[in-house]
């Protein structure tokens, strides 16, 4: 990593810590990852993304007792900021978050709320992004929205989906969730074969031994045999 790139890291490590989350700071973000050289970029990118994550976690945790509205200011930065370098994973968690908070806040404004139209785009890019546990948070929001108490003096026809669409968000929780189980077991089954794997070296090793042994057995026993064949056929005898 060059001088400048890693002098700029140190510049945007000082305005996070001063708790400068603004546009600025989101250029600056930005200018560093203008890297020509490919090798420079992954290594830009990953220092980076390991800074946002140090850093998202710190101040998170100074804000949990603040004002819903700081909160979501903040969040929203680092879902910005996470986009920027590439992290997709934080930035949906942290999206999920913001949504979250906004809805928590505005649960009852027909205007301000997360309606079902968001946590359904919300869940469909968290599955096609391969993060399905979040996917089915989203999906089992965006169903919360089809409730009731959800529609408290509001036009039905406007915030109530209908039933076939109901059905097609089910479905695809469904999917979210089955791929978790699914990844799940890859994952035991990925587990047991590196715990197996050599053991399967060990008893493969021990059995090429095995084999050698009896091969190397056996073909000492077949040259004996093939002299002693010969032997007698010099004496006229058959051997026995």
């Amino acid at each position: 990593m060059s001088a400048i790139i890693s002098e700029s890291i140190a510049l945007l490590r000082s305005s996070l810590q001063d708790r400068s989350f603004c546009t600025e700071t989101l250029r600056a973000l930005e200018s560093i990852l203008v890297v020509r050289d490919v090798r420079s970029l992954e290594e830009t990118r990953a220092t980076l993304r390991d800074l946002l994550k140090s850093e998202a976690n710190s101040v998170l945790g100074e804000i949990s007792d603040k004002s819903t509205d700081l909160k979501l200011g903040i969040v929203d930065f680092f879902v910005k900021a996470f986009a920027v370098v590439g992290d997709v994973e934080s930035c949906l968690a942290l999206k999920y978050e913001a949504l979250v908070l906004r809805d928590t806040k505005f649960g009852l404004d027909q205007v301000l709320r997360v309606s079902f139209e968001e946590w359904l785009t919300f869940a469909k890019d968290s599955l096609d992004y391969g993060f399905y546990a979040i996917a089915v948070k989203g999906f089992d929001n965006a169903l919360s929205c089809n409730q009731p108490d959800r529609n408290v003096d509001s036009e039905p026809d406007n915030l109530i989906p209908d039933a076939h669409i109901i059905s097609n968000v089910k479905k695809l929780r469904d999917t979210a969730r089955a791929l978790i189980a699914s990844h799940s077991v890859q994952t035991q089954a990925a587990e047991y074969l590196k715990r197996k794997l050599p053991e399967d070296q060990n008893c493969c090793t021990s059995c090429s031994e095995v084999k050698g042994n009896v091969a190397s057995v056996l073909f000492r026993r077949g040259i004996k045999k093939r002299n002693m064949r010969k032997l007698s056929q010099s004496q006229g005898v058959q051997p026995h």
